[in-house]
C-alpha cells in the first residue's frame, strides 16, 4: 500500500466533499480516502500498481481540477 496527496480545485462545500470521495473511491485499489475541503487536499490510500493520473483523471471526469502534491 501507498499514499497518494493530491491538491483539489474546485472543492466549495461539504456536497463537492462527497462527490470527491465518491470518485476517488471509484478507482480500482483505492482504500481509503480522506479529503479535507479547507486544505483543498485529498489523501488516498492505494494499492502499489495505482498511479496518481488514475485518480486525477477520476476527479477530472466529475468537473474536479487536481494534481499529486
Amino acid at each position: 500500500m501507498k499514499v497518494i496527496t493530491l491538491s483539489v480545485r474546485g472543492m466549495t462545500c461539504h456536497n463537492c466533499v462527497k462527490h470527491v470521495t465518491e470518485a476517488l473511491r471509484g478507482v480500482d485499489g483505492v482504500s481509503r480516502v480522506e479529503v479535507d475541503l479547507s486544505a483543498a487536499r485529498a489523501t488516498v490510500e492505494v494499492g502499489d500498481h495505482v498511479i496518481a493520473d488514475a485518480l486525477v483523471a477520476a476527479l477530472s471526469d466529475e468537473g474536479y481540477e487536481s494534481s499529486a502534491a
